[in-house]
């Protein structure tokens, strides 16, 4: 074959020197005819950067055999690419010679080159998710990136419109893609070759600056992992340590968010601990290592991120901190088990895989997991696994539409009324169905992918208890209770505001006692229960003053003269009006007495001694649950008691507990506000389900000034709904 250039005679060769991990017996001579019709059917025509058709062709399957391993087939594809726009019609009747795969792959690869993608920059992610339903072989993407890759490192004959056009959709669309399928390297480059052209101002500014940096960067490093290594070894911990640079691009991403300079950015290289261990014990490890760098180097209390106890949606675990190091830099440490960095470094696959392992069997999972094996490790092309690909990556989401052509992604499965919340929660909340492809459908309709949905709304239309049973997204089930609770309080609010207004003109006095006994008469279990039930008109008024005065009546007949005296004893000794008090305070001697653990009092409650057959005296607060028994049960063990001030410092153990809807940051808004408190955190748990966030904190306080401090700080919290001392 004759070659027609010194270059094309250059990137041939560099082209067979990547292929020889792959190359089989015949298929050096299929990867030449396909070059001698590439070169055929380009001639003189030049790719879209102005060098030859017939250079990028080379180039591009030089990516894909030497960056991507994805065989001779995959090769041969990327050489013929560019015969899909040439004018000799009988090259393409020649791509069946190559076989169904080569003539599948090129099929697939017209299929995608005909998305129309230059204005996808907003909707960038459902782009590249449709890309993916539309390519039949996984291999097809891979060389349409392999493509945009090359066009990107040669973009300086480019014009400058065209240019910053490449830079613009590439960086938008073909880097985020890369990083779906895991080319985490190609998925750099592209972005950081995007931000050369969009903003080369700020990018070479950041690359001088690296470069600038590199030796006392370097220094840093060994100076930072020396003591911890020495600590590790002598724990006898495995691990190894990495460190790494951030890319020009992700720097420049932490400039803008936070408004720093290049000095102020906080990671600029991270050093990374992993740990081998079983997955029994990787978090107890990984919280041992967290202990060890912390105890050489002082921590970030803001820069903490625990994704140990609560895991990314792409399954991504680690635990993250940033201390100051030597000098006084900050340095950022990644901290996590040898399979959770498979699954950092892997992504989305990896997450899946591990779950396949636990008992999930086929689906997205195995799918994936294999697909990435051939991607970076096959040597030869598995052609059982190949024709398994057109199952599709994302079987679980729609994709619909709104009336402005807005794309939107929904779980399989969701309805008219899911689309509507996703849309806004007032849309949601007012929704009484829907338009979808021009017909109307009530709000419980099923949407399929590619629908066209408009949504119709009414100001009388409220949320009902029944559209919980058949949404499916958490946005909306979220958005429904709280729509729903919103409506309970209010009802309850009015209820009593109505049960308080008829016993004053009744002559009746409103308390406690009186509400418990309409509800066990009304079989409520809480009180907000009886008071909507009075609101909505279901307890007739008239009805619960003939109980109240007959309950009344029957007990001034059966109430023994005993228990009378009994209980007024017992409200003056929970009045605590005797004349001798326990003193607390740290030098007390002689007596035995201890806080009890029911009620967990803390310096500045309330409180009454209570003289206990074997373990002495138990302090109680006044509020304890258990205290009216105590008193009315046993008044002549009662001990007033009150508090001195101490000498010291004192710590008390308590609980909180908070709840509310959940929130970006909420986790570390709490741990920011304990920071700031002379406290000890002893545990902090909490969980997030369906949108809500639950958490309880136990910590030990000096007073209850402060305890009802933090309580008040953490409720004022963005999505916090309530906060409470929970003992």
């Amino acid at each position: 074959m004759s070659i027609p250039s010194r270059n094309i005679n250059s990137s041939y060769r560099a082209l067979l020197r990547a292929s020889e991990g792959f190359l089989r017996e015949g298929d050096m001579a299929r990867i030449r005819k396909a070059l001698n019709i590439t070169v055929k059917s380009c001639g003189e025509r030049e790719a879209i950067t102005g060098e030859s058709c017939i250079v990028h062709s080379l180039s591009v399957a030089r990516i894909v055999a030497g960056e991507m391993n994805l065989g001779t087939s995959s090769v041969i594809v990327s050489l013929l690419a560019g015969t899909l726009s040439g004018v000799v019609p009988e090259a393409k009747q020649s791509f069946e010679e190559f076989g169904k795969q080569v003539t599948g792959l090129l099929e697939g690869l017209r299929k995608i080159n005909n998305i129309e993608t230059h204005q996808s920059a907003r909707q960038s992610e459902d782009f590249r998710r449709l890309i993916l339903s539309l390519a039949d072989d996984v291999r097809v993407i891979a060389i349409k990136l392999a493509s945009r890759l090359d066009e990107m490192r040669h973009l300086e004959g480019v014009s400058e419109e065209k240019r910053l056009s490449l830079a613009s959709e590439t960086y938008f669309l073909y880097a985020p893609l890369a990083y779906r399928l895991g080319f985490y390297n190609i998925k750099s480059e592209m972005e950081d070759l995007a931000m050369k052209y969009l903003e080369p101002g700020s990018y070479n500014l950041i690359e001088c600056r690296l470069r600038q940096t590199t030796s006392s960067r370097n220094r840093l490093i060994r100076e930072f992992t020396a003591p911890v290594r020495a600590k590790l070894d002598h724990l006898g911990i495995v691990y190894s340590m990495k460190s790494r640079t951030k890319t020009v691009h992700s720097i420049w991403q932490k400039m803008k968010k936070q408004g720093v300079e290049f000095e102020e950015i906080y990671d600029i290289f991270a050093v990374r601990i992993i740990i081998e261990a079983t997955p029994e014990r990787e978090k107890a490890l990984c919280w041992q290592v967290y202990s060890v760098v912390t105890d050489i180097w002082q921590p970030n209390p803001s820069r903490m991120r625990d994704w140990l106890s609560v895991p990314k949606s792409s399954g991504y675990e680690s635990l993250h901190t940033t201390v100051i190091g030597p000098r006084g830099k900050w340095v950022e440490v990644q901290i996590r088990s040898a399979r959770m960095d498979e699954v950092a470094e892997k992504g989305l696959a990896a997450h899946y895989m591990y779950k396949g392992l636990k008992g999930e069997k086929g689906g997205l999972g195995r799918w994936l997991a294999k697909m990435r094996n051939l991607l970076e490790t096959s040597a030869t092309e598995d052609e059982g696994f190949l024709s398994q690909t057109r199952s599709g990556l994302y079987s679980d989401e729609v994709f619909v539409f709104t009336p402005k052509g807005e794309l939107r992604r929904l779980p399989t499965g969701s309805t008219v009324l899911d689309f509507a919340f996703d849309i806004h929660t007032e849309v949601g909340a007012r929704c009484v169905g829907a338009k979808v492809n021009g017909k109307n459908v009530t709000f419980r309709h099923v949407l399929n992918s590619g629908d066209h949905v408009s949504v119709l709304t009414s100001k009388n239309q409220k949320p009902k208890g029944d559209w919980l049973t058949f949404i499916v997204t958490g946005k909306a089930r979220t958005r429904i209770k709280q729509a729903l609770n919103e409506d309970r309080v209010s009802a309850a609010a009015e209820g009593r505001e109505i049960l308080e207004r008829r016993l004053k003109n009744w002559k009746i006095g409103f308390s406690d006692s009186l509400v418990n006994r309409l509800l066990t008469v009304y079989n409520c279990r809480t009180a907000q229960e009886l008071y909507v039930r009075i609101s909505t008109e279901d307890i007739d008024l008239l009805e619960l003053k003939e109980h109240i005065l007959a309950v009344d009546e029957n007990e001034q007949k059966q109430l023994p003269e005993k228990a009378v005296a009994t209980e007024r004893k017992g409200i003056a000794s929970r009045e605590i009006t005797y004349s001798d008090y326990l003193v607390i305070d740290d030098t007390i001697e002689g007596i035995d007495y201890r806080l009890s653990k029911c009620c967990n009092p803390v310096y500045g409650d309330p409180v009454f001694g209570f003289v206990t057959i074997s373990e002495g005296i138990k302090i109680h607060r006044t509020a304890c649950p258990n205290a009216e028994f105590m008193i009315a049960r046993y008044p002549y063990r009662v001990v007033p008691a009150k508090w001195t001030e101490s000498k010291q410092s004192p710590s008390f153990v308590t609980s909180i507990k908070a709840s509310g809807v959940e929130d970006i940051g909420i986790v570390s808004k709490i741990t920011d506000i304990l920071s700031k408190h002379n406290i000890t955190v002893r545990g902090f748990s909490y969980s997030m389900n369906d949108g809500l966030f639950e958490g309880v904190i136990k910590l030990t306080v000096p007073n209850i000034n402060i305890l009802n401090g933090i309580i008040r700080q953490i409720h004022a919290v963005k999505g916090i709904s309530r906060a409470v001392r929970s003992d």
